[in-house]
């Protein structure tokens, strides 16, 4: 095993996804935990979709992905939002709507341009070792944006997580914090989509925060067991991605599953904290 890592350690590439990828597991961890307290987990995948969607008209007309992702990923979380908030058409079915409709738009383009090729795949399901190092500049900037922001504005995070009537009332500007933790969903999704494909960057959100809080109770706790989980999560499939020669994005997903499997075997015999 030690020889395994020292190996895997010795190539630039595999250092550099490692960063990026570690960095972009604990952002999505964070957010993940009020997401689904909020019960709207879901709009990592919606957004994945919509993400993929601008990537094939990005890549169609020849501009950088995810330079252009980021600010239509922002406007479409935001969309989401004010369409929950605002209209007859909540949560699930608003997300549903706008990601299935994205993600057709984003197979129209593909076919009538350049086809199904190995860039598509990529970002479908994820290439995290071929990041570029524009690329890996790109997800660490945007990752400790949102690691800085989500520190700064915990408090108000955790208010509007629990009861965002009880924190209106009390003056908290609710709608500012529910736009932010959009905004900063959107662009985890967007850098994550590169490491993860748009087809398992939900994973991200969702498993570390529903691991979590088989055991720990208090949103605090949740939280830190959520961000050590997906750390290790990520790393311990990375390097079963390298000895297995298996998908690296799939590999995640399944140590994920395992992490899982083992805090609701703990759940079951009682075991909380």
């Amino acid at each position: 095993m030690i020889e395994l890592i020292a190996e895997l350690f010795s190539y630039d590439f595999i250092i550099r996804a490692m960063v990026v990828g570690i960095l972009v597991s604990l952002c999505a961890a964070l957010l993940g935990v009020t997401l689904v307290l909020k019960r709207y987990s879901m709009i990592g995948d919606g957004l994945s979709h919509v993400g993929f969607g601008t990537l094939a008209v990005a890549m169609s007309l020849n501009l950088a992905p995810l330079e252009v992702s980021i600010p239509v990923v922002l406007l479409a979380a935001f969309l989401l939002l004010r369409i929950s908030e605002n209209s007859r058409i909540r949560g699930d079915a608003a997300i549903a709507l706008i990601s299935s409709s994205s993600l057709a738009a984003g197979v129209i383009v593909i076919s009538m341009t350049t086809g199904m090729n190995a860039d598509v795949c990529n970002y479908m399901f994820g290439a995290i070792l071929a990041l570029s190092r524009s690329d890996v500049y790109l997800s660490v900037a945007v990752a400790v944006v949102v690691l800085i922001l989500y520190v700064l504005s915990y408090k108000g995070i955790f208010a509007v997580t629990f009861d965002e009537s009880f924190a209106r009332a009390t003056g908290v500007n609710a709608s500012l914090y529910n736009m932010l933790i959009a905004g900063l969903t959107a662009m985890v999704i967007v850098v994550g989509m590169r490491m993860m494909g748009a087809m398992l960057i939900s994973s991200l959100i969702i498993f570390p925060a529903l691991t979590s809080m088989r055991v720990f109770s208090s949103f605090r706790s949740v939280v830190i067991c959520s961000g050590i989980l997906s750390v290790v999560c990520f790393a311990a499939g990375m390097v079963a991605s390298f000895g297995l020669s298996t998908p690296a994005g799939a590999s995640v997903v399944m140590v994920n599953l395992i992490a899982f499997c083992a805090f609701f075997a703990a759940e079951k015999a009682g075991i909380r904290a």
